[in-house]
Formats: structure tokens, C-alpha cells, sequence
């Protein structure tokens, strides 16, 4: 095992390890004049430089700040096509049903999805993902869903799969949107051929599901959760980004990893996500991309909830391509505070995916760190534009 001793860092700034609820997303571990020692890609030991363990390696980080790598719970990355279209005409007022029949919106991406290759869908989302590694993602969730068909969803897999030997991503199965035509066949489809066949050929982490008045139903969403845990695979849900159809309520009553988007939640929801292990993972970006309601992420905090944050990176609602701009949205948009958006965008998020053994700066962890640009760690969630991220570390490598 090579063992370095990281020095010189300002500030060594962490969460505690494992999901942190309530007020308990506020409690950083704030370390001055710090190192970080690292062996076989797990962190050792953290604490003062001057009671640092005796190595013959050392890695002088130039006194910045140091906080864990993100971990980016909720995007889209792989997608063929664009919706440029979509967007000059949305900020003009063109209604999203207008947009649909136009032959635009989500099928748009769906039809340029289908038509591609695992070879064009990996050179399409290398560089995607390149952008989120760069502003500090050392671990990224990516979603099929934009294949309806189910030759395209598994194409959208393989194409994560290959992926995989660049960067550490967690593959979701995402049941997105139904057909026009035979619905109840689909989901049928869905539960006996599709989950079993991901299940099978393990191209999946988890299974996802968009229950919206205009996509699932909480009935239709509880079947497919049910074939997910049959083979073996944990289920998350896209919910309320529109209107409240019941299925939070679903999703906390069976155990879902997380459950996305919030935007229309209200106290009903609220209370059932801090009542329950469900993560509630809110996508700023949306908000900040489509005009809508931000979603509750104070009031989630403040009843006791366990709040993630992610990019829901994708070409329709939410172009966001950096992981710390997300934090970043989060306090201003969601009323976050600085440290609980550190800890939404670490362990939170982690635990979103099923994830404890990376998202804190303690020993026994993955060494996934970000040394910042600076020497205060709030320049993460301070700067917008820019990079604050001036180094990326997975696994205690560069």
C-alpha cells in the first residue's frame, strides 16, 4: 500500500460519516493547520499537522482548504439530441403541451436517445461528465430513461457500464415516461421483462420511477417497486416536482433510497420524508432553469428530514454541469445554510445512493477530497461562475 501523508491544508473541513439529519447537517468537523494521512486509497487519519503520523511520503496541498469530494445523487448525463429549441421557445412563452405537439419536450430526446449507439451516447457524456468531475464530483448517479423502448434503455446502461472505467458512477434504471398507447401492457413489460433483465446482467445500482400527474401513478409506481425489490434492487422515486399525486408518501412508507425533485411538496410530504430513512435529494437547477417553486429544503431541515443535493443534470429542465454550483443554488435558492449544503452534497447524497463509505473525511472512508482554491472552505458555496475546486482527489489518487 502506498501511504502519503497530505499536508499543508488550511482548513480540513468534513461532515461526520453516515446520513446526518436535522440539525445535525450543521455540524462540521472544522480542522486548522491539518493533514490527511491516506493508504490504499482509504483515509487513515485526520488531525492536526503537528501530531501527524511519521511517513516517508508526503504531498504538500499548498495550504488551501480541504472538504470531501461531492457526490452528485441525481443526473441525466447520457443523452443524445438537444433541446435548444425547446428553450428559445419556452422563454418566449410557448407552453410546454404546445412544445409536445411541436414534436419538442422529452420526446424529442427520447426519439435522438433511440436512434444512437452505446459508442455515441459514451462520447456524448464523456465530456459531461469530465465538467462534473471538474467541479468536484468524485462520484456521479447517471439515470437511463430517455429510450422508452427497451433495446434503448439497456443501450443507455451499457453506455454508463463503459463509462465506469473512468469515472465512479452509480447506474439507475429510470422508468420515466409512459407510452401514448397501451400503458398498462408497458408496465407490465416493465415489471417482468425490463427490471429482470437489468437485474440479471447487473447494469443497475437502483430503480427510479417519475410519478407525476402527466407520467406514473403512485399504483403504477408501486408495482414497479415491487418487481425492483423481487430482483434484488433498491428504488428510488422522482416525485412532486409538479403536483403532490402521493407518491412521497409511497416511497417513505417502502423504504425508498431517496426521493427527488419536492418542488410541489407541502406538509404532508414534508413530514412523511422527516418521519422516515428516505433522503429528500432537491435539484436547484430545476428551479433555477424553469421558474418553478424551490423546493422545501429549509422546512425538510428544520422537521428533521435528511436533505441531499444534486444537479439533475439533463438537456430539458436542468443544464447545470457543475456539482458545486448546485450546492452553491441550494443556499440561495433553498434556503440552506453553508454547512448544510457541505453535508447535502457529501454524506447526504452518498446515503441517497445507498453509498456509506465515501462523503466524510474520517478514517476508514474512501479519500475522495477536493483541495479548494483557497483557504476558507465557504468559497465552495460562495462563488458562482467560477471554479472554486482547484484539485480533484478519488481513492487518494489525482
Amino acid at each position: 500500500m502506498n501511504e502519503v501523508l497530505f499536508t499543508n491544508i488550511a482548513q480540513l473541513v468534513t461532515p461526520g460519516a453516515g446520513v446526518q439529519r436535522g440539525a445535525a447537517m450543521r455540524e462540521l468537523t472544522v480542522i486548522p493547520d491539518a493533514a490527511l494521512l491516506v493508504s490504499g486509497g482509504v483515509i487513515r487519519w485526520v488531525g492536526d499537522r503537528a501530531q501527524a503520523p511519521g511517513t516517508p511520503h508526503e504531498h504538500d496541498l499548498g495550504g488551501v482548504a480541504v472538504v470531501p469530494g461531492l457526490v452528485d445523487p441525481h443526473t441525466h448525463a447520457v443523452w443524445a439530441g438537444d433541446r435548444l429549441a425547446d428553450f428559445e421557445a419556452r422563454v418566449q412563452g410557448v407552453p410546454y403541451e404546445e412544445l409536445l405537439a411541436r414534436g419538442g419536450g422529452i420526446r424529442s430526446s427520447m426519439r435522438a436517445t433511440g436512434a444512437a449507439g452505446v459508442a455515441e451516447l459514451v462520447n456524448l457524456a464523456r465530456p459531461r461528465l469530465q465538467a462534473l468531475h471538474a467541479s468536484g464530483a468524485t462520484t456521479v448517479e447517471v439515470k437511463s430513461g430517455y429510450g422508452l423502448d427497451f433495446g434503448a434503455e439497456l443501450r443507455m446502461l451499457e453506455a454508463v457500464r463503459a463509462l465506469q472505467a473512468d469515472f465512479a458512477l452509480v447506474p439507475t434504471l429510470l422508468i420515466h415516461v409512459p407510452p401514448t398507447e397501451g400503458r398498462a401492457k408497458y408496465v407490465q413489460a416493465v415489471c417482468n421483462e425490463l427490471i429482470p433483465d437489468v437485474a440479471q446482467a447487473g447494469l443497475a445500482s437502483a430503480v427510479d420511477v417519475f410519478c407525476e400527474k402527466e407520467a406514473f401513478t403512485a399504483r403504477e409506481t408501486r408495482a414497479i417497486f415491487r418487481a425492483a425489490r423481487a430482483h434484488g434492487l433498491p428504488f428510488k422515486l422522482h416525485a412532486d416536482q409538479f403536483h403532490a399525486i402521493g407518491g412521497t408518501e409511497l416511497a417513505c412508507e417502502l423504504g425508498a433510497l431517496s426521493v427527488d425533485h419536492l418542488e410541489a411538496s407541502g406538509p404532508a410530504q414534508i413530514a412523511a420524508l422527516a418521519g422516515s430513512g428516505t433522503v429528500a435529494t432537491i435539484l436547484p437547477g430545476v428551479t433555477l432553469h424553469l421558474g418553478l417553486p424551490a423546493a422545501p429544503g429549509r422546512a425538510l431541515i428544520d422537521a428533521g428530514g435528511a436533505v441531499a443535493v444534486g444537479t439533475d443534470l439533463n438537456p430539458g429542465s436542468s443544464p447545470v454541469f457543475s456539482t458545486a454550483l448546485a450546492l452553491a443554488l441550494a443556499v440561495r435558492l433553498c434556503r440552506l445554510t453553508p454547512a448544510e449544503a457541505l453535508t447535502a452534497a457529501t454524506v447526504n447524497a452518498a446515503a441517497a445512493l445507498g453509498l456509506s463509505d465515501r462523503g466524510a473525511l474520517v478514517p476508514g472512508q474512501r479519500a475522495d477530497f477536493l483541495a479548494l482554491q483557497g483557504p476558507d472552505w465557504r468559497e465552495l458555496p460562495y462563488v458562482l461562475g467560477g471554479n472554486p475546486v482547484r484539485e480533484v482527489w478519488v481513492g487518494g489518487q489525482r
